[in-house]
Formats: structure tokens, C-alpha cells, sequence
């Protein structure tokens, strides 16, 4: 009788793989992201191959990374004397390090195609990283996922036709973010100190993970965690910083560094005078610290939700396991059908989960032109047969992923020039941004190619870098629109 139990359940499950819906979800469904995103690893390894094979390799940094770490490799340890064809290293210890890796891999350079293949590696790694966290929030459908990845020309380009570092310093930032999202708090704040010795832009995240900290951890916790990040970043950089480090700290960490006109893509319309002027970019310095103190508040109060939820969760799970392995038992032992069972909540944990679902309901009141209005359901959890007891927890994922895609946004939008390979800093969390706004898919869809068309415009002209800011501007009001809305319907509830 087991045997043929489970033999029908073999064959139910492959009869519910060719249903309408199920086929139907793998295209709209936020939670059926799994099957979509290792069909996506896959079609990204064979689409990478044959851009690596088809499209010719053109040199832009490779070279001078290459003598940089040469350099270093050679004995020099003085930032100031590290130098490639491009000019000084201006990149922290973490990055030659692992380009010293590379180095050695790749017969000193110079074997530019195996190069290439180890940044497919490092790309379908960070996709991996990505789309784990698409999975865990389910926030937007497969679909989307699908054809913003594999249809970004300048994307593919930075990873596997001109290899920067940016890549991995984002790789590294996506490992982190995984890690805190499985309460790996030592390893997650390792990994992202990792990130930042790689290439200082991942700093832009640090606004939004100090208050994560924080309300997480509290005081001392965050104290701990900055230590960490601290001790991370002095083990790195000490074999420079014994030379001398002044140089080390100047060159690694240079907040002043003025950009070259040149390759801007953001500001092509200013003059290049008063693109390189001081003012400016203090100006702009100044505009980051205010839209940050604006969104702080609202990122605290989703990191608070995040906290306590988890907490609940702690709570709750042992029971769903506990009922689970209960019901497993009976089923197996009378072969009886299961009562629907209420699992017992404090009224504490009720308020919580209450308020997060209120929540949600609200964000997904349009989804794909449907409408959905809000249900209070009571949280109980009913046995149909066959199946597990389940609260779907990974969702409040998102309480702590927005703030964070957010934050590094801001970033984005007020520095003081981007260049081209700066696209990676931000480009996979574009899909979570724009369904994090009440904008129709028409206009999300009109956002994202209007965006990878200023990206994929070169040299950049007048009208694709005021064109990007006024995306960017889009996508954030859209953000700050529906977070108000959210953070109003979960105050009422609670």
C-alpha cells in the first residue's frame, strides 16, 4: 500500500506539472520563481558561451588591472608606486588580492578567453545569489525576471567582455545579502566587508545596514557587527597599510576622486567645468543625505515589521513542524484523514501577522491587471489531504530587501557621474524597485527599456542622461508613493 501510495503521488505531481494553472504560474506567479530562475541559470550559461565565442573581446581595464597586481606580486607595497596603463590603483586590497588570483590563472593576463570563462563563472554565481532572493520575496513574476536578464546587452558585455571588478565586488554584496537573510549575521557581515574591499561603491549600502543592524541587533550587537566589517577590512589592507597608509587609505578610499567627463553617463548635459566643479559635487553629496533622511524612517519601521515577524516565526514554526510530523504519523500508522487543526497564536503574534498580511494584500492589489481586495483571514491551517501545514514566511523577505535595494538606489541616483560598468551596481534590483511602485506593467516595462537604452548608448548624449535621471526620479517617487501607503494601512491594523 506505500508503495503505491507514493507512486500516485509521483503521478499526481507530474499530472499537476501539465495543468493550465500550474503552466499558467510558471509565467505569472511570483512563487513559482524556482523553476524559472535555474531554466534562466541555464540559458544564461549557454548565452554567455556564445557571446565569449562569437563577439570579439575588447580591452578597457583587463590590462591595467593585470599590471596593478603584477606590481603588488612583485613586492610593491606602496599604493602610490601600483600603477597600469590607465593610471594609479584606486581600488582596495580585496580587489588585487583576488585579481592576483586571476592573474595566476590566466598565464599572467594574458590567456584573455579563459579569462572570460571565469567571469561566466562569477556571473552565473551572482545570478544564482539574485534569484534566490527573487524566490524567497515573490515579488515579481517569472516572466519579468526572464526577459530583463537575459536581454541586457550592456550587462553581458561588463561581465564577460570586459571583466571589472564591479561584478564581484556585487557578487560578494548578493552573498551577504543572502547570508543575513538566513540570520547568518557574522558571515553576512564578512562577506559584505569582502564586498567593500573589492570596490568601495557597496559603502552605498552601508546607510541602510547600519539601522538593519540596529533594530536587529540592538546597541552592542551592531557594535559587534562593525568590528567585524572593521577587522575584515584591516586584515586586508595591513601588509599596505605597514608601507604606508596614507597612500593605502587615499587610494583605496578616495571620496574625492574627481570622474573623467568622458565616460559619464548620467551628466553628458553639464559642462565639463562645472561637472569637475567642488560645489557640485557637494551639492549632490548634500541632496543624498536628505532623500536619505526622508526614506530612513520609512526603512527603519520595514525593518522593524522584519524583526518582529521574525521573531513570531520562531514561535510559530516549531508548531507547524511539530502538527506536520504528527499528521505524517497518523497518515501512515490508521491511514486517517487529518481534522483541520487551528495552530494556537498569542495574541501578539496574531497583531503581527495580521498586519503583514494587510500589507501585502495592499501591494498585490494589481497584479497583472487582476484586482484583489483585502481578506482578514484568521490564521488557521487547514489539512488537505496529502499535503503539509505552511505559513509562507519567506515573504517578509521583503521587508528587509526593499529598504536595502532602495538605499543603494539613492546612492545611485545622486553620484556624481556613472559609468558604464556602474550599470551592475544596480541592475538586477530594478525589477523588485519598479514592482515595489503602483505603476501600471506598461509603464515598469517602459522604465526598464528606457533605462538599458540610455545604458547601451555610447558615447551617452544630452538627452539619454536626462532621460536616465528622470527614470531614476520616476522609480523612486513610485517607491516612496506605495511604501507611504503601506506603512499607513499597517499602522491602522496594528
Amino acid at each position: 500500500m506505500g508503495t503505491r501510495s507514493k507512486f500516485q503521488e509521483v503521478q499526481l505531481e507530474i499530472k499537476k506539472l501539465f495543468t493550465w494553472s500550474y503552466l499558467k504560474g510558471l509565467v505569472v506567479n511570483p512563487a513559482q520563481v524556482q523553476l524559472v530562475a535555474f531554466l534562466i541559470i541555464l540559458a544564461e550559461l549557454v548565452l554567455n558561451i556564445v557571446i565569449v565565442e562569437r563577439v570579439p573581446y575588447t580591452e578597457i581595464d583587463w590590462k591595467a588591472y593585470m599590471q596593478e597586481c603584477e606590481g603588488f606580486l612583485n613586492g610593491t607595497l606602496n599604493y602610490t608606486k601600483l600603477r597600469g596603463d590607465t593610471g594609479p590603483l584606486v581600488y582596495p586590497a580585496g580587489f588585487v588580492y583576488i585579481y592576483s588570483i586571476f592573474y595566476f590563472l590566466t598565464e599572467h593576463g594574458k590567456n584573455i578567453k579563459f579569462a572570460q570563462y571565469i567571469f561566466i563563472g562569477v556571473y552565473l554565481i551572482l545570478l544564482t545569489l539574485v534569484l534566490r532572493i527573487y524566490i524567497k520575496t515573490r515579488k515579481v513574476p517569472p516572466y519579468v525576471l526572464v526577459i530583463t536578464i537575459l536581454t541586457s546587452y550592456r550587462i553581458h558585455s561588463i561581465h564577460v567582455l570586459r571583466m571589472f571588478n564591479d561584478p564581484v565586488a556585487v557578487l560578494f554584496l548578493y552573498a551577504s545579502l543572502n547570508l543575513f537573510l538566513d540570520s547568518q549575521w557574522y558571515l553576512g557581515s564578512l562577506f559584505y566587508s569582502l564586498a567593500v574591499s573589492i570596490k568601495m561603491n557597496i559603502l552605498l549600502y552601508a546607510p541602510a545596514l547600519f539601522f538593519f543592524y540596529l533594530v536587529n541587533l540592538g546597541t552592542k550587537g551592531t557594535i559587534l557587527q562593525i568590528f567585524v566589517c572593521a577587522v575584515v577590512q584591516l586584515l586586508l589592507g595591513l601588509p599596505f597599510l605597514l608601507v604606508d597608509p596614507k597612500a593605502y587609505i587615499k587610494g583605496s578610499f578616495d571620496l574625492g576622486r574627481v570622474f573623467n567627463h568622458t565616460w559619464t553617463v548620467n551628466y553628458r548635459f553639464l559642462d565639463v567645468k562645472l561637472f569637475e566643479n567642488p560645489e557640485f559635487h557637494i551639492t549632490l553629496l548634500s541632496l543624498h543625505v536628505l532623500i536619505l533622511i526622508i526614506f530612513i524612517p520609512m526603512c527603519i519601521k520595514y525593518f522593524k515589521s522584519y524583526c518582529r515577524l521574525k521573531y513570531v516565526q520562531k514561535q510559530v514554526q516549531p508548531q507547524i513542524d511539530a502538527q506536520n510530523q504528527e499528521n505524517k504519523r497518523k497518515t501512515k500508522l490508521k491511514n486517517v484523514k487529518p481534522k483541520t487543526k487551528e495552530i494556537k497564536l498569542s495574541k501578539e503574534q496574531e497583531d503581527f501577522l495580521n498586519s503583514f498580511e494587510a500589507m501585502l494584500q495592499k501591494s498585490s492589489k494589481k497584479v497583472e491587471g487582476g484586482h484583489k481586495k483585502p481578506q482578514h483571514k484568521k490564521f488557521i491551517v487547514e489539512e488537505v489531504e496529502e499535503q503539509p501545514y505552511s505559513i509562507n514566511f519567506d515573504v517578509l523577505s521583503q521587508l528587509f530587501i526593499l529598504p536595502m535595494f532602495l538605499v543603494n538606489f539613492i546612492g545611485i541616483v545622486c553620484a556624481r557621474s556613472l559609468h558604464y560598468q556602474f550599470y551592475s551596481w544596480y541592475f538586477h534590483t530594478l525589477p523588485y524597485l519598479l514592482w515595489s511602485t503602483n505603476y501600471s506593467v506598461i509603464v515598469r516595462f517602459l522604465i526598464l527599456a528606457l533605462i538599458e537604452l540610455c545604458w547601451n548608448t555610447y558615447p551617452s548624449t544630452e538627452i539619454t542622461s536626462v532621460m536616465l535621471h528622470i527614470c531614476h526620479l520616476t522609480i523612486l517617487y513610485g517607491v516612496f508613493e506605495k511604501m507611504s501607503k503601506e506603512l499607513n494601512i499597517a499602522a491602522k491594523v496594528q
